[in-house]
């Protein structure tokens, strides 16, 4: 498939462009590549012409028409525009495209799309880091020489004249790629939609980075080896592309938002947002998210959303197909063991919530040692939140401190045990859902396994169903690891193990949060009691007699 580029030329004079086509230059660095003596190199193989120019002087023809229309004289000024036609690399050999005539189609392109213009047409056919794709260099001066009739695709009526800049409008780059299009199509070369937003978007800056970050871990793993160190990492990624590769992977499980969000938040620390109907991405390491738009089409609102009711679909017709397969409860199917009793789940803790509040300590609060009017509210504040603490310890009955640290103590174990039974019923619910997933693949692929053990050719077939044979290998690994030599559960108990275990999870975080809310609120009671009496907690405890209340 043929691509093309654009690239606005600052900062840099006319010659760097002719020597840049003409000599060897280091890719990653883009200076040139000198010889032994300090000359620079002449490319292996080139292609260069010149339209409304001669191609050995573009440098001082471009100066003179400058001078002439008194334009580029600033440093920051766009003096050129770079544009780079990169073919595809089975174009050489399916296609038989050569150095000639992709100078020819280039030369063809530029007088079309660029008329008026000062030009340099070259053609390179070694590719990035040889390999080997041809590609078509088009340097034009960024002012027009020559008055050129109106074009569709521009925006005023002053880039038709001389002496004006060449301006690149969104109109104008899908003009141009449409152009590459209907060029490759009519000389019968590889060709994809340019116009159709890309499912995975690298730019040329992300494509250089990872170039030149895979290159600096290659060095270091080859220093790690010959030191005898096994390197962990051996792939590059930008930071771009680790949010596609986890995204890619949270999107083949989640089934909605809510899912996709906690994977991709407790496996791989991305933070997900959705603003504006946009979905963004903050990478662990950076402090500005990244939209799904810039990563892809594939990470967009749009995709995911098919994506997670496709996942939903498949994951309920697997459900039924595992399902209809155990109704028969044949000798092959797994057995049905009953997990735990399945007796009546408790209620929860049962807490209403008071408005109470903590006393300001005025000592302390530097907006009211400011602030005359401030200071009057926060008495009044206090003054209120002090007769309800006291209302408070009355209706409950405390008769003294004592009886009242004994309750605080207690609701503080009672919050620990209820957050511990929800740990672990949520470590059993998590150990279901993985028996659930290996068992579901285990019986998809029990027949793949049943058909290579019949198979006369083992070999063959083992390579034509690896995928499916090692997943099957996994899963049978797995679950006989986890059953410790005892029967496998059927998939309808470990599905009625789940909704179980869901229906407790629930209780019990609704219990273990009244626990936690009730203990704030004694504590904050504490801390009341603490303000009316004038001393902390760790006085009581030196012995000092507690008054009645």
């Amino acid at each position: 498939m043929a691509v093309i580029k654009h690239i606005a030329n600052k900062n840099s004079d006319y010659g760097k462009s002719e020597r840049y086509l003409i000599f060897q230059h280091n890719e990653y660095t883009q200076k040139p590549i000198l010889d032994e003596e300090g000359h620079m190199i002449l490319r292996e193989e080139y292609y260069l012409d010149g339209l409304n120019c001669d191609p050995f002087s573009f440098a001082s023809e471009c100066q003179e028409l400058n001078s002439y229309y008194h334009k580029n004289k600033n440093f920051n000024e766009i003096k050129s525009h770079h544009y780079i036609i990169s073919f595809d690399p089975k174009d050489r050999d399916e296609c038989g495209l050569t150095g000639e005539r992709a100078q020819q189609l280039g030369l063809t392109f530029a007088r079309k799309n660029f008329p008026g213009h000062q030009a340099l047409v070259c053609t390179h056919t070694d590719g990035h880091n040889k390999s080997g794709n041809i590609h078509v260099h088009i340097v034009i001066n960024s002012l027009r020489k020559y008055d050129i009739p109106q074009e569709p695709y521009m925006e005023f009526d002053c880039e038709t004249k001389a002496g004006y800049k060449h301006h690149l409008s969104a109109a104008y780059l899908t003009h141009l790629k449409q152009e590459v299009m209907d060029m490759c199509k009519k000389e019968g070369l590889h060709q994809v939609d340019l116009l159709t937003p890309a499912e995975r978007k690298i730019t040329e800056k992300e494509y250089w980075a990872q170039r030149r970050g895979q290159e600096k871990l290659d060095e270091l793993n080859q220093k790690m080896k010959e030191d005898g160190i096994t390197p962990k990492e051996t792939r590059y990624q930008t930071e771009k592309q680790f949010l596609r590769d986890a995204i890619d992977d949270a999107a083949s499980t989640a089934q909605s938002p809510e899912e996709f969000s906690k994977i991709l938040d407790e496996k791989y620390h991305i933070i997900f947002k959705i603003s504006r109907n946009r979905y963004s991405y903050l990478h662990p390491g950076r402090k500005k998210y990244i939209t799904g738009r810039n990563l892809g089409t594939r990470y967009t609102e749009d995709f995911l959303l098919k994506t997670f009711e496709e996942n939903t679909k498949s994951h309920r017709e697997q459900k039924k197909e595992i399902l209809e397969q155990q109704a028969p409860n044949t000798s092959t199917d797994l057995p049905t063991v009953p997990f735990s009793d399945t007796s009546a789940i408790p209620a929860p803790f049962i807490f209403i919530k008071s408005d109470l509040r903590l006393v300001i300590d005025l000592q302390t609060c530097i907006k009211a040692q400011q602030s005359e009017a401030y200071a009057q509210k926060v008495k009044l504040t206090n003054l209120k939140q002090m007769a309800q603490t006291v209302a408070y310890i009355q209706e409950h009955g405390y008769d003294s401190l004592d009886d009242f640290h004994a309750t605080l103590d207690q609701a503080s174990d009672q919050t620990s045990v209820s957050r511990k039974s929800l740990k672990d019923t949520e470590q059993q619910l998590k150990k279901v859902n993985e028996q659930i997933h290996f068992t579901g693949q285990y019986l998809a692929y029990k027949n793949v396994y049943a058909d290579y053990r019949k198979s006369r050719n083992k070999e063959k077939f083992y390579e034509e169903h690896r995928a499916e044979l090692s997943l099957y290998d996994t899963a049978l690994r797995t679950l006989k690891e986890k059953s410790g030599g005892n029967k496998l559960p059927s998939m309808k108990s470990l599905y009625a193990e789940k909704d179980r275990l869901v229906e407790l999870r629930d209780r019990q975080r609704e219990d273990f949060s009244n626990h936690r809310d009730y203990e704030r609120e004694l504590r904050t009671v504490s801390a009341n009691i603490d303000m009316i009496l004038g001393k902390n907690r760790e006085q009581q405890l030196q012995g000092r007699k507690e008054p009645n209340l």
